[in-house]
């Protein structure tokens, strides 16, 4: 009895795998994406629609600037805000990049982790804006390289 229970729980584990399987389709350079669009205008295929995207002032990270977008449209206090980064290179995904909303002063921040976009080079973030939104809230973006270097820095996110 207890080995039959076994083959039910592994034969629904492999269904179930087989499910989530087919909600993505595999592209010619081997990686999976959903069907769902951004909305960009250079349409990213692995993710909701966060609605137009703005340019943002670039940043400078150590020697580096990196490209700044901004979706979901103006921040507000409390809600989601969407971030897209373009790093001067390309690695594959290789670099960590996370980012965060908040005052200098960084309190009532919550940083979200960049998820790689490799269609298009980039990296999507999300993060919570802090209630109330500081004055001076800024998006600050931070990258860890592979070899462990981090570099911070910031832009003007689009509030009104």
């Amino acid at each position: 009895m207890i080995l039959n229970r076994t083959l039910a729980v592994f034969a629904s584990l492999a269904i179930l795998s087989l499910l989530i399987a087919g909600c993505s389709e595999s592209t010619s350079d081997g990686h999976a994406h959903d069907d769902h669009d951004h909305g960009h205008d250079h349409s990213h295929d692995h993710g909701h629609d966060h609605g137009e995207e703005v340019p943002l002032p670039a940043a400078t990270l150590g020697d580096m600037t990196v490209e700044l977008a901004q979706g979901h449209g103006p921040l507000k206090a409390g809600a989601e805000g969407h971030l897209v980064v373009k790093l001067p290179y390309s690695d594959d995904g290789a670099t960590v990049v996370r980012a965060w909303i908040s005052g200098i002063d960084h309190t009532l921040s919550s940083v979200g982790q960049g998820v790689y976009a490799p269609s298009h080079d980039d990296y999507d973030v999300t993060a919570m804006a802090p209630d109330p939104l500081p004055e001076d809230a800024m998006w600050w973006i931070e990258i860890e390289k592979p070899d462990g270097t981090k570099m911070l820095g910031s832009t003007k996110p689009i509030t009104k």
